[in-house]
């Protein structure tokens, strides 16, 4: 298959528009803005349906309607957008409605500025809006790879019944890279009975709701959901090692910080340093069992974690790493990006401490 240049946006939306996204709700907001433009000139060529909403409130809870249809549905914006739309989010995710959800992360807090960040790790991973609730989450590193999981993110969502966001930044958003779409492996897809399609009679009405006044009812409700969320630990939970054979340093980083990280890697492996790198793909469900194993480890002295925030993901990697060995931290923030050197100077301070 040939390969197409394209900006990171572009190719999230071209990814959306091939794996049967019809519907796209959305609001204007850098550094995204490529998504609503893209999906306002090809979405309809494809037989959907682009809407510009009023406001980002509007979109999220337009995009609650079309999922409960049964349509693959996709709505992108970055960061305070991402506020704007958290209760409709927590609805989708209460009343277990698929859709797809994208974020391309500017710095805040506020209104912040519009270069990348990553200080919206909390808001997607710990549940953003009210109540007991997950979305699955996945952090591209590259173009392609964002365009791989926004593909399988329809399928994903469609299986568990659960949105789905791809969480990037402005990195991510902006750069060209060469992509290919590649279909996803085919997964057996549930079919859609529960959505609001009408009936002539020949079944009972469908009702999509999250409201459920008695206590027992919710409980149980949400019993069943978190069973799902187990299931989905199980089945969906990803990463990628990168050198952490014999490494006594283990770098956790994600999405484009993680690409720095490689390249201070392979630099250093030129001069004899083994460092390792663990990659979270899917921030939620985040995979602490590859974190517990390598804290295990009498090789693995040290843990660092690199992100483009004051520390979030930190937190997790802390939780995985269950006490087991030290984790230190390196971060940048404001949309001011960790340089090489920045990187590369703090891995040797951290190894000077491991063997000293």
């Amino acid at each position: 298959m040939k390969k197409v240049l394209m900006k990171g946006n572009e190719a999230i939306s071209e990814a959306a528009i091939q794996a049967g996204c019809k519907f796209f709700f959305g609001y204007p907001i850098t550094p995204q803005n490529e998504i609503p433009a893209y999906m306002a000139k090809h979405l309809p060529k494809a037989g959907g349906r682009y809407t510009q909403a009023e406001s980002e409130i509007a979109a999220i809870n337009m995009v609650y309607g079309a999922a409960g249809c049964g349509a693959r549905v996709m709505t992108s914006s970055s960061s305070p957008g991402m506020s704007l739309k958290q209760e409709g989010i927590s609805y989708l995710a209460g009343a277990q409605l698929p859709c797809v959800i994208v974020n391309i992360m500017r710095s805040g807090p506020g209104l912040g500025g519009i270069l990348p960040a990553q200080s919206d790790y909390f808001q997607a991973v710990k549940g953003g809006g009210h109540g007991d609730y997950n979305l699955i989450v996945y952090a591209p590193s590259t173009v392609q790879e964002a365009v791989t999981l926004t593909m399988e993110a329809f399928d994903v969502a469609d299986l568990y019944l659960t949105p789905v966001m791809i969480l990037g930044d402005g990195i991510l958003g902006q750069v060209m890279e060469p992509v290919e779409f590649i279909p996803p492996k085919k997964r057996k897809l549930p079919k859609k009975t529960w959505a609001t399609t009408g009936n002539d009679g020949s079944r009972p009405n469908n009702l999509i709701n999250s409201l459920y006044i008695e206590a027992d009812v919710l409980y149980e409700r949400t019993l069943a959901q978190y069973k799902k969320y187990d299931l989905i630990k199980e089945k969906e939970t990803r990463y990628e090692l990168y050198n952490t054979a014999d490494a006594e340093v283990i770098i956790a980083a994600y999405g484009s910080t993680a690409r720095i990280v490689k390249s201070v890697i392979d630099g250093l492996l030129e001069e004899g340093i083994r460092i390792g790198l663990i990659r979270p793909i899917t921030v939620w469900p985040f995979p602490y069992t590859i974190f517990e194993e390598y804290a295990s480890s009498d090789k693995v002295k040290k843990f660092l974690t690199i992100e483009m925030s004051m520390g979030q993901m930190i937190e997790d990697v802390k939780l995985g790493v269950n006490g087991k060995k030290p984790v230190d931290f390196f971060g940048r923030t404001g949309g001011k990006i960790p340089t090489y050197d920045e990187i590369k100077g703090k891995v040797i301070e951290v190894i000077r401490e491991v063997t000293a």
